[in-house]
């Protein structure tokens, strides 16, 4: 008997993290898969879609220009019963703490569906910071069935909060898995100014800033410290891909306006991105995937954000933690520009997120789970 498995996903991150569990479910007999794209994110969603040859089952659309996080939980909510009344999937696999995942779960537990948080015990302790996505980490924690722990550490929070331990497995990030698949698959660049940075041989600083409690007036300050960068450096090209956000382009593209060594794209295709990171010299970001993906490409990698709700990479000394203070921006990047021995140095082999293994391990648990049930 074969066991279905719904994935449901909205944005490109949980996109590239669930890609290959979808995958490896395809090509099991054990499993039958179903797939739900709500298109929290649209085109980008589309493009990592294309870039494992994903076809969603079913495609709840639900993006709208200005939508609220109510707005988008509400939709996905509703959107998603009739589709679990007609499927009626045996599990319900989510990813991480978006409000797609959190609704979704939701809707599952309501139909008492099992549901199976993918990436799950991520903590900030900080229920504003990030917003919402502490928060619905949590939510969705309260709703598992099985929760499948990237690490060590996020085992041990679930624990600390009476998770049930023979409900917990640690599987290691899938993030790793999608990213060693897709820079073996060589992506060219659709920017022509990027191809030709490509090689240039020029050093690359690849910034990534959108985090929704740096907006207003922190977001400007990373703006203003990105111009002194350039000035400062003019043998270093600055490439930042902008989310389409306008709060984010308001508050950061102007101060960077005239500059002949920064290159501003719109946001990459996965594949192209994980590209870019592969040729960079440092990584200034705010993103929770990024600090887990390029340590296994061996790049120095500066966070900008107060606190993190991935600890690991920091206590392996695979990333640093600078804040977003623009004076401490400044110096920590020319830091790393002219180190010796830059920050994950030989991360390689010390990237606590995994080997690129982790959704051999996902599907193990979920044959462990349903084995009884299902006669698997």
């Amino acid at each position: 008997m074969t066991l279905k498995i719904m994935t449901v996903y909205g944005t490109r991150p949980e996109a590239i993290k669930v890609a290959p569990v979808i995958k490896a479910l395809e090509e099991s007999p054990d499993f039958e898969s179903v797939t739900v794209v709500t298109g929290q994110h649209r085109e980008m969603l589309d493009q990592v879609n294309e870039l494992f040859g994903i076809v969603p089952d079913h495609d709840m659309n639900i993006m709208s220009h200005g939508q609220t996080l109510a707005q988008i939980f509400a939709r996905v909510l509703a959107g998603l019963d009739p589709i679990l009344e007609k499927e009626k999937p045996a599990a319900l696999i989510v990813q991480g703490d978006t409000s797609t995942s959190t609704a979704a779960a939701l809707a599952a537990f309501y139909r008492q569906i099992p549901v199976v948080h993918l990436e799950a015990g991520l903590r900030s302790r900080n229920i504003m910071s990030p917003f919402p996505e502490e928060a619905n980490r949590k939510l969705t924690t309260q709703i598992a069935a099985l929760h499948l722990a990237p690490t060590e550490t996020s085992r041990a929070n679930l624990l600390a909060e009476g998770i049930d331990p023979t409900t917990i497995v640690v599987t290691g990030n899938t993030v790793i898995d999608a990213l060693l698949m897709t820079v073996s698959k060589d992506v060219a660049f659709t920017d022509p100014r990027l191809e030709h940075l490509a090689v240039s041989g020029r050093r690359i600083l690849l910034v990534t800033t959108h985090r929704r409690e740096n907006w207003g007036g922190t977001m400007e300050g990373v703006g203003r410290a990105l111009a002194r960068i350039a000035r400062a450096f003019p043998d270093v090209e600055i490439v930042l891909p902008a989310h389409r956000n306008p709060v984010v382009r308001d508050a950061v593209l102007p101060q960077l306006d005239g500059f002949n060594n920064v290159t501003v794209t719109e946001p990459l295709p996965y594949g192209e991105f994980a590209r870019l990171m592969s040729l960079s010299a440092v990584i200034l970001t705010d993103s929770g995937g990024v600090q887990e993906e390029a340590p296994s490409l061996n790049k120095p990698v500066l966070v900008m954000r107060e606190n993190t709700e991935r600890p690991e990479a920091v206590a392996a000394g695979v990333v640093r933690l600078i804040g977003v203070d623009e004076e401490r921006i400044v110096t920590e990047v020319g830091t790393q520009i002219h180190a010796r021995r830059p920050v994950g140095a030989s991360a390689r082999s010390r990237n606590p997120y995994g080997d690129g293994q982790s959704s051999k391990v996902v599907l193990d648990a979920l044959r462990r789970s349903f084995r009884e049930a299902f006669s698997l």
